[in-house]
């Protein structure tokens, strides 16, 4: 879709920098609640979120990821500003289906590809708590909100790639002679990325996502997922791409990495307080989420340097486990998920400024050098 590079990077901005209380252990770079532990002030920082997005590109990002809460800023409105700011850094919008119709989403997205000469691909969050879903008036159950982005997904292609109005009715939507003026840049049409772990979502996301994305799990663990959704894409005849998100915590020395990872987890522990107890899933209608805490109550180091405290700490509200290490060990692990097919890396720190600058220096470097001599995943 779009892009032909054999591997992307991917960071995540935000548009208010972290409260003083959070500096260096920020679970979120969004705010909204949706994390325990987070502490973004209010408002829009039009400054900060140039300089989050000029960091990223200055340290050779593809993309940077723009979160969705129920109560923070329009992704859209923030990826204009960005990328108006910016020359060649893409923007991942996520998106929650049902929030709008999907008829003027095709024509927003289409159009805001125009306008960032085709540098915007969009995450499609079908939701994992009904209390955040209520705040934008949505009462959908969890596998109804998965059924209902399989119709919107499968409107909004058909608004991109077809060339005659057409009608269509399902389950949650009805339309007449449905049809948008314009289309992406992006041929076909931009990347469509999907998340989600429990059963509806695979088969959602096999039939219609373009990139699947994965939250940090043990090698083994994610290539059975991988091997799960390609044998369900098999059905429509479709092969998908698959990113993984971590939280890469490096240092010059191993030694250093994991004085570094325990600050951390301090300080992550003070944050949360008592708002999640240790193992419990912070969003508990979130297979995902339940699949970090399971992972994290089996054991603290996975693999080779998959670390789970925090997301034992924090009960994974998002992606919360970390490769620790020197740059060089964290390129490794990172290479092993290219092994089994995933070619996008979503990644970011808990010092999201600084985290990302020092990306930058040498693991985004290293990765795409070893992925260039590396057989094709």
């Amino acid at each position: 879709m779009g892009d032909s590079k054999r591997v992307e990077v991917i960071g995540m901005i935000g548009v208010k920098r972290e409260a003083a209380g959070s500096s260096g252990v920020a679970l979120s770079v969004i705010g909204g609640g949706a994390d325990p532990g987070d502490s973004i002030p209010l408002g829009i920082d039009t400054d900060y979120i140039v300089e989050f997005s000029r960091a990223h590109e200055e340290a050779g990002f593809d993309k940077v990821l723009i979160g969705y809460a129920s109560t923070t800023a329009d992704g859209f409105l923030v990826a204009a500003h960005a990328a108006a700011n910016t020359e060649k850094l893409g923007y991942l919008i996520a998106h929650r289906p049902g929030v709008m119709s999907p008829t003027l989403a095709a024509r927003k997205m289409a159009t805001l590809d125009h306008m960032t000469s085709g540098r915007i691909a969009v995450h499609f969050i079908s939701g994992g708590s009904d209390q955040e879903q209520r705040r934008d008036g949505d009462w959908l159950d969890h596998d109804s909100r998965y059924r209902r982005t399989d119709e919107y997904l499968d409107v909004l292609k058909r608004l991109w790639t077809e060339d005659a109005p057409f009608d269509y009715e399902g389950e949650f939507y009805k339309f007449a002679e449905a049809f948008t003026d314009v289309r992406c840049l992006q041929e076909p049409h931009l990347p469509v990325y999907f998340g989600g772990a429990s059963e509806t979502a695979l088969d959602v996301g096999s039939r219609r996502a373009d990139v699947f994305a994965l939250w940090g799990e043990p090698v083994a663990a994610l290539k059975a997922q991988i091997a799960r959704i390609d044998e369900r894409a098999k059905v429509y005849d479709r092969r998908l791409q698959y990113s993984v998100s971590v939280r890469p915590i490096i240092a010059d020395t191993e030694t250093e990495a994991w004085d570094k990872a325990y600050a951390i987890l301090e300080g992550v522990k003070r944050n949360v307080g008592g708002k999640v107890a240790p193992g419990a899933s912070a969003r508990p209608q979130s297979v995902g989420s339940w699949r970090l805490v399971d992972l994290a109550n089996e054991g603290e180091i996975l693999d080779k340097r998959l670390w789970t405290a925090i997301a034992h700490a924090s009960g994974a509200p998002g992606s919360s486990t970390a490769l620790v290490g020197t740059a060089e060990q964290v390129v490794d692990s990172l290479l092993d998920y290219y092994d089994i097919g995933c070619t996008k890396f979503i990644i970011r720190g808990f010092d999201p400024l600084h985290d990302t600058e020092d990306y930058g220096r040498e693991l985004i470097p290293m990765l795409k050098d070893a992925v260039a001599s590396r057989p094709q995943a």
